[in-house]
C-alpha cells in the first residue's frame, strides 16, 4: 500500500469517526429536548423551535455524511447501511414528539410516539389477539395460498401459451377490481370468520404472483435453451436446472410485494365483517369511539409486522440468489 493510499484511508476513518461523533452529539441533544418538551404548560417558545430545527439540520448531515462514505470492511458497510435508516426513522419520531407535544396538537387528530407507546404496552393482549386473527389466520395463509397458486398456474401457462393469451387479460381485470367492492361479496361467500379474509388475499396476491413468475421463467436467454436442449434436457432438467435460477429474483419480488397486499386486503377485508377480533375491525371500531391511540397502537403493530415479514423475505432472498448481480453488488 502507498503513502497516498494510507493517507487516503486515515482521512477516511476520520470522516466516518466525525460522522459517527456528530450523530451522538444529535443524540443527546435529541434526548435533552424531549424531556424539556414535556415541561411547558404552554405552546413551547422560540428558542425550544430553533433548537428542533438545529437538531433536525445537524441530524440530516450527519445521515448525510454517513451515507456518503465507505467503510473499509463489508461489516462496516453493513453497519452504516443499518445505522441510517435507524437514525432517520428516529429522526421522523423525535420530529413527531416534539411537535405534537410542543404545538400542543389536539390528540384527536395526531396524538404523540409516546402515547401510542403507552397504549401498546398496556393493550399487549388485546394487540396480540388482532394479530393472530389478522395476521396468522388470514395474511400468512392467503399469501401462501395465492403466490403458489399463481406460480402453478404461470408453470401451465409456460407450458400452454394459449392459456397464457387468455388468462393474462383476465387476471388484469380481476386485479383492477376494487376490493371494497370484492370484500363484502367474499364475506358473504365465505362467512363473516378468517376464510373470507383468505380468499380476498388470495385474489389480491394471484395475479402479482402469475405475472411476475411469467416474467421469470421468461428471463432465460435463448441462446442457453438451445444449449439445453442440445444437451438433451427435458423440460424438468431445463426448467430446474436453467430457468428455475433465473427465474428466482422474480419470484422473490413477487412474494415481496404480496406480503404487502396481503397486509392491506386482510385489514381492509375486516371493515366489511368479522368477528369481534382483527386489526380492520379494531381500527374501524375505536375510530367510531375517537379513540385515536388504539387506532395508532393497531397501524403501529401492522407496520411492524409487514416491515419484519418483507425483510425476512428480502432476508432469504439474498441468501438464494447471492449469485445474482443484483444481490452481488449490495
Amino acid at each position: 500500500m502507498s503513502v497516498s493510499d494510507v493517507g487516503a484511508a486515515s482521512r477516511r476513518d476520520i470522516r466516518l469517526a466525525a460522522g459517527l461523533g456528530l450523530e451522538c452529539i444529535i443524540v443527546a441533544l435529541a434526548s435533552w429536548l424531549l424531556s424539556e418538551v414535556h415541561q411547558f404548560a404552554d405552546v413551547a417558545p422560540t428558542w425550544f423551535w430553533l433548537a428542533v430545527a438545529g437538531t433536525w439540520t445537524g441530524a440530516a448531515i450527519a445521515a448525510t455524511w454517513l451515507s456518503s462514505e465507505m467503510p473499509p470492511t463489508a461489516a462496516g458497510q453493513r453497519v452504516i447501511d443499518l445505522a441510517i435508516p435507524l437514525f432517520f426513522g428516529a429522526t421522523i419520531l423525535f420530529l413527531w414528539e416534539v411537535i405534537t407535544v410542543g404545538a400542543r396538537v389536539p390528540h384527536v387528530l395526531m396524538p404523540a410516539p409516546s402515547e401510542i407507546a403507552a397504549r401498546v404496552v398496556i393493550s399487549l393482549p388485546t394487540l396480540e389477539e388482532d394479530f393472530v386473527q389478522t395476521v396468522l389466520r388470514a395474511v400468512i395463509p392467503g399469501w401462501a395460498i395465492g403466490s403458489l397458486v399463481g406460480f402453478l398456474v404461470a408453470l401451465i401457462c409456460d407450458r400452454l401459451p394459449f392459456i397464457a393469451r387468455g388468462l393474462v387479460p383476465i387476471g388484469n381485470f380481476v386485479s383492477a377490481l376494487p376490493m371494497i367492492g370484492v370484500a363484502p361479496i367474499m364475506v358473504m361467500w365465505f362467512g363473516f370468520d378468517w376464510q373470507s379474509k383468505v380468499a380476498i388475499v388470495v385474489i389480491m396476491t394471484f395475479f402479482p404472483a402469475l405475472v411476475n413468475s411469467l416474467a421469470g421463467l421468461a428471463a432465460a436467454g435463448a441462446l442457453e435453451r438451445d444449449l439445453m436442449r442440445t444437451y438433451g434436457a427435458t423440460y424438468g432438467e431445463a426448467l430446474w436446472k436453467l430457468r428455475k435460477p433465473a427465474a428466482l429474483p422474480f419470484l422473490f419480488n413477487a412474494l415481496k410485494i404480496n406480503s404487502t397486499l396481503a397486509m392491506i386486503g386482510a385489514i381492509v377485508a375486516e371493515f366489511f365483517g368479522t368477528p369481534i377480533v382483527g386489526m380492520g375491525f379494531r381500527i374501524s371500531t375505536e375510530v367510531g369511539r375517537s379513540d385515536l391511540d388504539m387506532v395508532w397502537a393497531e397501524i403501529a403493530l401492522a407496520a411492524a409486522t409487514g416491515s419484519i415479514f418483507y425483510g425476512l423475505l428480502a432476508l432469504a432472498e439474498r441468501l438464494a440468489t447471492f449469485w445474482h448481480p443484483s444481490v452481488r453488488g449490495r
